[in-house]
């Protein structure tokens, strides 16, 4: 992963949510975000290793079982040695760069069934694949919403989109858990939507929770 890796999100306005979701995910609410810049790659144990010696196998294996605090540990780190603000992204922009341009789709690729998607049955039988080993979705993302969950930088509240602003919405200014995004390698259904939201308390760590990288424009 490098800083080429940053691929620029051009922002705009999108519908956030899922009508026929989860309560947690309506209402389905106009929201803009502004032009920044997500990692086309989830964060390696190649990647995590350079910043925190640890035992793993596999280097292009998402990095996993890491907490709230260890990624954005990671993040400050890192933009000490890329030089410019490392962040973890929202959830309106991980939601909006998940949809890769498309408006009101399931997936990051259409509304196709998740078992349409190449390699789907024979995929994380007992963990998760390398990174960018699956199509890419329209801004050139790897992995969205598929591999491990991955913490975004907000709290967590089921009720935000009742009060959430129109612009940039960053979350409640408390919480006791953390807001993450994707599908994961665990779960019986492998491939989550892109309005599917979830959370676990900042300082757990899962065999199953990852993160990618943003920054600003």
């Amino acid at each position: 992963m490098t800083p080429n890796d940053l691929v620029l999100i051009p922002g705009g306005e999108f519908l956030m949510g899922q009508e026929d979701g989860r309560d947690e995910e309506r209402p389905v609410h106009r929201v803009t975000v502004a032009p920044f810049r997500l990692c086309r790659f989830q964060v390696t144990n190649q990647d995590f290793a350079a910043f925190r010696k640890f035992v793993f196998d596999g280097p292009t294996l998402p990095v996993t079982s890491v907490s709230w605090f260890d990624a954005v540990e990671y993040c400050r780190w890192l933009s000490v040695e890329w030089g410019r603000e490392i962040r973890l992204s929202t959830e309106a922009e991980w939601e909006f760069a998940a949809r890769g341009g498309m408006e009101q789709k399931l997936y990051p690729w259409g509304d196709a069934p998740v078992t349409s998607r190449a390699g789907y049955g024979d995929r994380w039988r007992e963990g998760p694949e390398p990174v960018a080993t699956s199509e890419p979705n329209g801004y050139g993302l790897f992995d969205m919403c598929e591999n491990v969950h991955e913490w975004c930088l907000d709290w967590y509240d089921p009720g935000y989109y009742l009060v959430s602003p129109a612009e940039n919405p960053r979350g409640p200014e408390t919480g006791t858990r953390r807001a993450s995004r994707g599908g994961a390698w665990r779960h019986h259904i492998k491939i989550a939507r892109c309005a599917a939201r979830s959370s676990i308390p900042p300082e757990f760590r899962y065999a199953d929770y990852g993160f990618r990288v943003a920054a600003e424009e």
